[in-house]
């Protein structure tokens, strides 16, 4: 199984995640007892990120009350709907930014 290191530049922050799963599995491995999950399937718009480097694929739909097409375009998902296609720096946006402020 593949790796993928996924930087959060905001904390200097890394974590792996595995091929096939979501950013934010993978992050709940950083072990923030404060990171946020709402509804896990793209619905609640929770776990908002910017893909500042490389490259996702998304694993199912995202909610347009959240995501719009043109934020979608420019990188803006949901951590829960997409997989990382290689290495990745990601900017943590919404109501999870909180968690991630720097230290």
């Amino acid at each position: 199984m593949t790796n993928h290191l996924i930087h959060l530049p905001q904390t200097g922050e890394s974590y792996q995640c595995g091929e096939g799963e979501t950013l934010l599995q993978g992050m709940a491995r950083i072990g923030r007892k404060c990171i946020p999950a709402g509804c896990l399937n793209g619905g609640c718009g929770v776990c908002k990120v910017a893909i500042r480097r490389g490259h996702v694929h998304k694993t199912g739909a995202m909610s347009r009350a959240h995501i719009s097409e043109q934020e979608e375009q420019s990188g803006i998902v949901l951590a829960c709907r997409v997989v990382p296609d290689g290495e990745l720096a990601i900017e943590v946006l919404g109501a999870m930014r909180k968690a991630f402020a720097p230290r």
